[in-house]
């Protein structure tokens, strides 16, 4: 395992990083990748602006409340002095800073750490000619006594609107940390909701474009959403059971009061978990049936290749007799012989016709 950055430095003062080329440039400031920084006390946001440090300082001073700090992308070296300040584990540090972590909640002494990958439907024109269907993030969360640090990953995670929900409900952000948490699992299981349906209804389009007359779906695109649903799957089912301890007193930092509100979220999360295992079953048939169209269709035309080479073989086999030039051949020198070949070619040629039509060969 790679060491990690010291946890000592602070976010200002520090000494400018050197390159390669001797040159010197300063480290980004704090302020770069935190997105907010609040204090709650009684579920009311305090004015005014804050660091981190400043935070948890009021915080402890007036001994109640808690700080939610939001970090969008932070390398090592920026989420350091978080880290120190937090008292956050360096495992879980080190997850959050290279992300693409499997989903997952885990117990580290006196906080919690949990792992979301959150999902976005991308629009597009027709399920058969998209190349993308769905897009993923991730959101990791440190939750502790008197404080919340949330790390997000990609362009379409944000949490705005989930900060600004709770802060409209005091009453439920009064419960501390846990709410906060419960609030971002909840939005990211409601995405899953959302784009599952989205991606039922391309693939209730793909089911009818494989089982229309003449079509010509290819298996690719079929293999394509079934990768985009294995994308879904991978985010959703590691999530269940994790979630599902929550809501039966895994952590003390999870109160009573709000393991009810996770329990709806598990029983959503089971909801998508079920469905994306349906959408993998029906996918799979999906590429069977097309697989046995490709098959029944190539039987076809082998079929009709077949009547079509029985009927050139007649004319073939009496054009190979008659071309081997002997003098005492049947009808060799009556002038009624070649009519004759001639008819008794069509006429077998017709009969060998009629009977691949009525066998529909041809």
């Amino acid at each position: 395992m790679p060491a990690l950055p010291s946890l000592r430095s602070t976010a200002r003062g520090r000494r400018p990083r050197a390159l390669d080329n001797g040159v010197h440039v300063p480290h980004v400031p704090l302020s770069a990748f935190v997105v907010d920084c609040a204090v709650y006390v009684d579920g009311k946001r305090l004015e005014g602006r804050w660091n981190h440090r400043q935070a948890i300082e009021e915080v402890r001073r007036r001994e109640e409340g808690f700080v939610w700090v939001g970090l969008h992308e932070p390398d090592a070296e920026q989420i350091d002095d978080i880290a120190e300040v937090f008292g956050l584990h360096p495992l879980a540090v080190e997850d959050a800073v290279h992300a693409h972590q499997r989903p997952k909640i885990e117990r580290y002494d006196d906080m919690l750490f949990s792992v979301f990958k959150t999902m976005r439907y991308v629009a597009h024109a027709s399920p058969t000619t998209a190349n993308e269907i769905v897009e993923s993030g991730e959101l990791m969360c440190f939750v502790g006594k008197d404080f919340v640090v949330t790390v997000r990953h990609g362009q379409h995670s944000g949490l705005r609107r989930v900060r600004r929900t709770l802060e409209e409900d005091p009453e439920h952000l009064a419960l501390g940390p846990a709410a906060v948490l419960h609030a971002v699992a909840d939005h990211i299981v409601d995405a899953y909701l959302d784009v599952s349906a989205a991606v039922e209804g391309d693939i209730d389009t793909i089911e009818a474009e494989v089982f229309a007359p003449h079509s010509e779906l290819g298996a690719d695109q079929i293999y394509l959403m079934k990768r985009e649903v294995l994308e879904l799957r991978r985010a959703v089912q590691p999530l269940v059971a994790p979630l599902r301890r929550l809501t039966e007193g895994y952590s003390p930092l999870v109160p009573t009061d709000v393991r009810s509100y996770f329990r709806d979220v598990d029983d959503h999360l089971v909801t998508v978990s079920e469905r994306v295992a349906q959408f993998d079953e029906l996918l799979t048939t999906l590429v069977d049936a097309v697989l046995a169209k490709i098959t029944l269709r190539q039987n076809n035309d082998m079929r009709k290749i077949t009547a079509y080479a029985a009927l050139l073989a007649v004319p073939t086999m009496f054009a190979g007799i008659y071309g081997m030039n002997f003098d005492y051949m049947p009808e060799l020198h009556w002038t009624f012989g070649y009519p004759l070949v001639i008819v008794v070619i069509v006429a077998i040629c017709a009969w060998l016709f009629r009977t691949f039509r009525r066998n529909h060969w041809l």
